[in-house]
């Protein structure tokens, strides 16, 4: 650690001058482990002619990690499970939940530093409300960290703007959503304000997952995404090099290549399953088979670096490449001549630009890639009078955009001989032609436009032509494409809807989270509709609920559902096992004892306690709520999560899963199911068991804020504006058309009780009412 070395990622080349030259701060593993995290960072060698010289040691924000957490989170996590799957190859990864543990420590720790950073900029008055600080983070190791940023940034009233760029692939949806935290991952890097890729596939493939996958309303011509109601902008956003760098490297390097009877067919590539080596090799041989002329007059130098020596596949591969090599070797071999140079080493910067300037054919031919900067560096360096011919594979990014270049399929072994025995026979005229094009094409779109490109899309520098960058509000025609098709003209409707941050929004006292006037009065208009039967489902004790939306003519259910009021009167009570009726006082003397202060307080709704910390300051919530866990469980309730909440509520197996199940089959009959189409709306963790027990009977919608939510729901609605939006749309639809005759008035079904004080042993069938 005497001086700092460069990485020779693409990421490094690209950002790093960026940083240096405006006076930014690099948050970044330091590369090795120290024992002391303290430790000082030197400054780079000053013969340093890498992209990090001049990266002066007080912009870097280094990030130590545990040994054994590091190995597990960049090892086991990103290079053994995103970097196979995001590459389209699901076969190759391997889905561990301690893996992915670590992945999410790591993240953390990386929030927490860039907060660091953070407040290390803004001190210095680099950046302001008006102008603030871009927080830009990269790639598939940090997808989750823009959430804790974002997170503490508002906390500590930090102005910043969040940016993420990937710099691989983003697969299709189908593909995506066999990771099992694909919604966590598509939600950190929607904690951003704007999400780049390299090129618009992987931006459409991106909307899609957050379509289908977390039910975000999306906007793909504008390639926006609405998410906890703010506009997240996803925008292609390919990178370059820096492409003048790259003509004087060449203009100035030395000759490598002393054979000029020879054409040489260049590959550069680090040593990975995704660059199609083996079918690169493959090809060769296929090419020396069909065309033998080229025997003797042509090689194929193939430059491997060494990559992720440690990971088991990666050796595998090389064990592979070698004996794939040496098998080819050994069989086209002559006294003068052998086809494939082999190097597995790294290569210094000169001499791979004197190799780039000098080889025939490049290819580039991967079996998937994110964008792949050797090609652009080719064709940079490709300064000759008579040029070269580049070969790309359609499934790199750069070969969306680099038309003029020979696509090559490299799946197609005998297909893709042909590509390269046509560019080795190509026309003098037609190389030039082609090599031109491409070269202004890298000249102008070099790693500089690339970083303006960036800074206009994330709103740093002022343009006209931005385009659309907010979603339009949610409006009631949205809901044809959720609604139209599952309930149509003939069918009647159930809406089944939480209160509490869904028909109000959430307050600082429950006595403060009252209906507008807008929400009451079309649920007034639905409930008296004959087609149509609305529940209010709400963990607030029923007669609370009832007196807070105030409508006559709808079932009430409160507790999560331990108690529901029929609209006929008749009311059912889940039984309490009678050890927890007197429970229930002691753990709410308990729980007033020991941590009802800084705002926090208890509310008794009969059969559950909740403990409420919406006031209490943030950096005492953590204590207090593990505190509150342990007596709530001490006394053999069940702690569960709602907001800024802890519910204690007695262990029987009722929530509101159960609970909306029972409400409709007393309300419709056992088969329900056939008879009725149902909306459930919900905002919390207590809502998610209606949302599973109702899974394909229902179309559910689950309100949330950006926050990192795991939901069973259909769709995501940014608030309870968008929830009275949605009953606008029921209102239109079920007004649109004529009443039925047979209404949907309460009718309890035989065996229903009236005031029903069940025994436990009733109970027992109670709890096995199911679909």
């Amino acid at each position: 650690f005497n001086h700092i070395h460069c990485s020779a990622g693409g990421l490094v080349t690209a950002v790093c001058p960026v940083v240096i030259k405006g006076s930014g701060l690099w948050v970044g593993w330091a590369g090795i482990h120290l024992e002391d995290p303290n430790e000082a960072i030197p400054e780079s060698n000053p013969y340093d002619q890498t992209p990090t010289a001049g990266l002066k040691s007080d912009q870097v924000v280094s990030v130590n990690i545990d040994s054994k957490i590091f190995d597990s989170y960049y090892n086991g996590c990103c290079n053994k499970m995103f970097w196979p799957l995001f590459h389209s190859m699901p076969g190759r990864a391997n889905f561990g939940g301690e893996h992915w543990n670590d992945y999410v420590a790591v993240n953390k720790h990386f929030a927490v530093r860039t907060i660091e950073a953070l407040e290390k900029c803004l001190a210095k008055n680099n950046g302001s409300e008006k102008n603030p600080p871009i927080v830009w983070i990269h790639d598939y190791h940090l997808m989750l960290a823009a959430n804790w940023v974002r997170e503490h940034a508002e906390e500590k009233n930090l102005p910043c703007r969040l940016a993420f760029f990937l710099h691989i692939p983003f697969p299709p949806w189908d593909i995506f959503r066999l990771l099992p935290w694909s919604d966590e991952i598509l939600q950190g890097m929607l904690g951003c304000d704007l999400v780049g890729f390299h090129i618009q596939d992987y931006c459409l493939n991106f909307v899609d997952c957050c379509q289908r996958n977390l039910g975000c309303r999306v906007d793909r011509n504008n390639l926006l995404v609405e998410h906890g109601g703010r506009t997240v902008r996803i925008r292609p956003l390919p990178i370059g090099i820096p492409y003048e760098r790259f003509v004087n490297l060449a203009q100035n390097a030395p000759k490598v290549l002393k054979t000029s009877k020879q054409q040489i067919i260049l590959g550069v590539d680090r040593l990975d399953y995704t660059k199609g080596l083996v079918h690169r090799l493959m090809a060769f041989e296929a090419l020396l088979l069909k065309y033998p002329q080229h025997k003797e007059k042509v090689s194929l130098l193939q430059i491997s670096v060494p990559s992720r020596t440690d990971v088991k596949e990666y050796r595998e591969l090389k064990e592979e490449v070698d004996q794939l090599v040496g098998r080819i070797n050994g069989r086209f071999t002559t006294a003068n001549w052998a086809p494939i140079r082999y190097i597995y080493d790294y290569v210094s910067q000169d001499e791979l630009a004197a190799l780039y300037r000098d080889a025939a054919v490049c290819l580039v031919t991967p079996l998937r890639d994110g964008m792949n900067l050797v090609a652009k560096e080719f064709v940079a360096c490709q300064i000759n009078e008579v040029p070269g011919v580049l070969v790309i594979s359609p499934f790199a990014g750069a070969g969306e955009m680099m038309h003029e270049a020979l696509l090559c399929n490299p799946y197609e072994v005998n297909e893709a001989a042909e590509v390269i025995h046509r560019a080795l026979t190509m026309p003098e005229d037609e190389r030039v032609l082609r090599m031109a094009r491409l070269r202004r094409r890298e000249a102008e779109c070099d790693v500089s436009h690339w970083m303006r490109c960036f800074l206009k899309a994330v709103g740093a520098l002022e343009m006209d032509d931005v385009g659309t960058t907010i979603m339009q509000p949610v409006s009631v025609d949205d809901f044809d494409d959720y609604l139209l098709k599952y309930i149509g003209y003939n069918h009647k409707l159930a809406l089944l809807l939480d209160y509490d941050g869904t028909l109000a929004p959430i307050a600082p006292h429950p006595d403060l989270a009252t209906l507008s006037p807008e929400i009451k009065n079309v649920l007034f208009k639905l409930s008296n509709h004959s087609d149509v039967y609305v529940a209010v489902i709400s963990g607030r004790n029923v007669d609370n609920v009832k007196k807070m939306v105030g409508i006559e003519g709808i079932t009430y259910a409160g507790n999560h559902g331990l108690e529901i009021l029929h609209p006929d009167g008749s009311k059912f009570v889940h039984p309490m096992p009678i050890e927890y009726e007197d429970k229930v006082s002691l753990l709410l003397k308990a729980l007033q004892d020991s941590v009802c202060r800084d705002g926090a307080w208890v509310e008794n709704k009969g059969s559950l306690l909740t403990f409420h910390y919406r006031e209490t300051p943030t950096q005492l919530r953590a204590d207090m709520v593990d505190k509150a866990r342990s007596l709530i469980e001490k006394y053999g309730f069940r702690a569960t999560e709602a907001h800024c909440a802890l519910e204690a509520r007695p262990p029987v197996q009722w929530n509101k899963g159960r609970a909306s199940i029972y409400i409709l089959r007393t309300s419709f009959g056992v088969d329900w199911n056939e008879r009725i189409k149902i909306i459930y709306v919900g905002d919390d963790n207590t809502d998610e068991d209606a949302m599973v027990a109702l899974k394909g009977m229902a179309r559910t919608f689950r309100v949330t804020s950006s926050d990192i939510v795991k939901t069973a729901a259909d769709h995501r609605l940014p608030s309870t504006d968008s929830v009275y939006t949605l009953l606008k749309w029921v209102e239109r639809h079920f007004m649109g058309r004529k009443a039925r005759a047979n209404s949907l008035t309460y009718r309890p079904t035989r065996g229903d009780g009236v005031q029903m004080q069940m025994s436990l042993e009733v109970a027992t069938s109670a709890n096995s009412l199911d679909v």
